[in-house]
């Protein structure tokens, strides 16, 4: 997928969000640990990379979804991660969305030129439940970043958050089922609720996919492939739009990007339904599909 960038794969399981991991599940059907933790060969400089006439892959405006195969701050990943904030700090001019179970870590961790933030950081910590959302949102509202966000995935808890969507330093959130073995079911009031408190509060709120198993109504459906899923997430209508997300990108030498040179995120009929749509990189154009 052309808006992930994994300088690193493997991870260690932190909470009970990760007892059924998909890393460790897809690794394990390729006769891979998950456990193992490497710095990734050809994948580490991708955001650098460039095609034959020199142009860079990524483009100015897109936003690469970084370790979706690990965790950006992750303790085993703590000699490689200089270096990626440096690969981070060269290309201004593209979004980063950094996703972490370990927000106690961050402080210590970033770079020493961070000052309040990169405009091009777009920091997001995982609720899966009650307990982690408050556990790990209070340090996300601590730390020094332009830009926050949640992810409730898997959801496998009722989850409210209005109280940390009050202090308007959360600019998204985003929630998602639960895939592969031993899947936990979502139950449709948990999205009702987050969609309902962040309606109030001005913040965009993205329902991803149901999972494999969903309740709604106190009924359980078995909704198996992730199309499907994505697709009832967005038939649900819960999505919403809030206010938008302002990032000040720039080129290499530091002047802003003008809004016509920006990457723009183009999409297939069958991209016209699916609840990731929102948060989506659009179309990479590979051909897989068959369109």
């Amino acid at each position: 997928m052309h808006d992930i960038w994994n300088p690193w794969h493997g991870c260690r399981k932190k909470s009970e969000g990760c007892d059924n991991c998909y890393m460790f599940y897809l690794d394990a059907l390729r006769d891979k640990d998950g456990g193992e933790i490497y710095r990734t060969k050809a994948g580490f400089r991708y955001p650098l990379s460039r095609d034959r006439a020199g142009n860079y892959k990524v483009k100015s405006g897109e936003m690469l979804r970084v370790c979706m195969t690990s965790d950006f701050f992750l303790e085993d990943a703590d000699r490689w991660r200089d270096e990626a904030w440096g690969i981070i700090a060269q290309r201004p001019d593209v979004k980063f969305y950094l996703l972490t179970k370990r927000p106690e870590r961050v402080a210590e961790h970033l770079p020493m030129n961070w000052g309040d933030g990169w405009d091009n950081v777009f920091f997001n910590v995982t609720a899966e439940n009650q307990r982690r959302a408050d556990e790990r949102i209070p340090i996300l509202l601590d730390l020094p970043f332009k830009h926050r966000g949640v992810m409730c995935a898997p959801f496998i808890g009722p989850v409210s958050i209005r109280k940390y969507l009050e202090t308007g330093k959360i600019d998204q959130v985003q929630c998602d089922g639960e895939n592969y073995d031993g899947a936990r079911p979502l139950d449709f009031d948990w999205v009702r609720t987050l969609r309902r408190e962040c309606e109030d509060n001005g913040v965009t709120f993205v329902f991803l996919g149901t999972g494999r198993r969903f309740i709604k109504d106190g009924r359980l459906y078995k909704i198996e492939g992730n199309a499907l899923q994505s697709r009832q997430a967005y038939l649900s209508g819960m999505s919403f739009q809030g206010r938008p997300i302002r990032f000040d990108l720039t080129d290499e030498r530091g002047y802003p990007i003008p809004e016509e040179r920006l990457y723009k995120p183009h999409f297939r009929e069958r991209c016209r339904t699916c609840g990731m749509r929102p948060t989506c990189n659009g179309c990479s154009d590979c051909g897989k599909c068959g369109q």
